[in-house]
């Protein structure tokens, strides 16, 4: 469910510019052509993962709830008991092995989900777009590597530097997406809002563009 042969570039990049004091997160899901992949911006010590004691999969959004409900709400993710579980649990209620269920279902979803750094933080203050862009050789082997069908990247700055150029999200309200060339993939790039954290106000506008697109 993960490249691990990519976990040492991003440890480096994390020792460098995530805090000591927490773990560096990792994509996950689906790594072999899943039909969507999600691209968020870093993690913070919201994640349970996070944490020095947390001995499980190191991925995405373990101990959050809002991108696991948006995943639902546009039928990605089917599964209504699980999803009571996460809503019903706090954060340090999390194990190991609900997580590892958690994305077991996500790969089986054919998702892939991940973030453009993957240096954690101890809060969601916004990282300069310098840092994104160290990451950046990394992260296009990560996605070329998985080589999703639809990538649905979320937020201005994500998008812009991926995509090597300034975007704005709200220029792309149907189903239009920027096409990228990695290492000889033809990538789909679907710049969307960022439905998250201060984001939150834009989750409607998010998950319409989303459905738009994977019902286009």
């Amino acid at each position: 469910m993960q490249l691990t042969e990519l976990f040492s570039e991003f440890e480096t990049l994390h020792a460098k510019h995530g805090s000591p004091k927490l773990n560096p997160i990792f994509g996950a899901g689906k790594i072999d052509n899943p039909k969507v992949c999600l691209v968020f911006m870093n993690p913070t010590s919201r994640n349970i993962a996070s944490s020095k004691e947390w001995s499980g999969i190191l991925a995405p959004w373990l101990g959050t709830k809002h991108v696991w409900k948006m995943l639902h709400t546009l039928g990605l993710f089917t599964n209504d008991k699980m999803l009571d579980e996460i809503s019903n649990r706090k954060p340090k209620e999390w194990d190991e092995a609900f997580a590892e269920e958690l994305y077991s279902e996500i790969a089986s979803a054919s998702i892939y989900v991940t973030n453009i750094a993957k240096c954690t933080q101890d809060d969601a203050r916004p990282l300069p777009d310098s840092i994104f862009k160290e990451y950046l050789p990394s992260f296009n082997r990560e996605i070329s590597l998985i080589n999703p069908e639809i990538t649905f990247t979320f937020g201005n700055q994500v998008s812009s530097v991926i995509l090597g150029r300034s975007i704005s999200v709200s220029s792309y309200l149907s189903s239009e997406f920027e096409p990228l060339e990695i290492d000889g993939n033809s990538l789909k790039i679907y710049p969307t809002y960022y439905p998250v954290g201060q984001g939150m106000r834009n989750m409607g506008k998010a998950t319409e563009r989303i459905k738009t697109v994977l019902h286009s």
